[in-house]
């Protein structure tokens, strides 16, 4: 048994602003070894009227969460800046670093690009991101897994593991709810 591995399951919470017209849950399924890889599954239930973005080149691209998207914010312990990854149905992905709330946004350089799939299932669809976090790996982080909801009819819902009061803000402090440990100081 590899007791180094890491199993969680999460479920995000929708923007109480921002509800759903179909979709009743998004769950999220994190397995990783030490953090250096992580294979994080995205479910979403009642996916019928889910707009799923047409399939891309696997690139680095800018404004994938105008449609349905599944990020991951990531923020080390103790410091002001973060990390942010979004994932498209599509293939694409991006990765950015913040100085700061919102600010000081630059394309984060990754030593491995994620692999991102995506299929629809009888419960609904399902995007599975392999993503490398070796520049983070020696670090405590907290985190914010949120999702960017689009719907055939327009709908737009906006879902995370914690929402601060106000409109839908996926890069505020409060929303980093779940922590990731650092790797051990003996693991290669």
């Amino acid at each position: 048994m590899d007791t180094n591995r890491i199993r969680m399951i999460l479920r995000l919470i929708c923007h109480p602003d921002t509800p759903p017209r179909a979709v009743s849950a998004i769950e999220v399924e994190i397995t990783a070894t030490d953090w250096r890889d992580a294979l994080i599954e995205y479910v979403v239930h009642d996916a019928d009227m889910l707009v799923v973005p047409e399939p891309a080149t696997p690139t680095r691209a800018d404004g994938l969460w105008q449609t349905t998207c599944f990020e991951l914010f990531v923020r080390p312990e103790g410091a002001e800046g973060y990390f942010e990854f979004n994932f498209s149905p599509s293939s694409q992905w991006a990765a950015y670093s913040f100085a700061a709330h919102r600010t000081g946004r630059q394309n984060l350089e990754v030593s491995v690009e994620p692999h991102i799939g995506a299929v629809r299932t009888e419960a609904g669809f399902k995007l599975e991101v392999d993503v490398d976090f070796s520049e983070l790996a020696n670090r405590i982080c907290t985190a914010n897994l949120t999702a960017v909801i689009e719907e055939a009819d327009g709908t737009k819902s906006y879902w995370a593991l914690a929402h601060p009061p106000g409109e839908p803000n996926f890069h505020d402090p409060a929303c980093f709810t779940l922590e990731l440990p650092a790797a051990r100081p003996n693991q290669p």
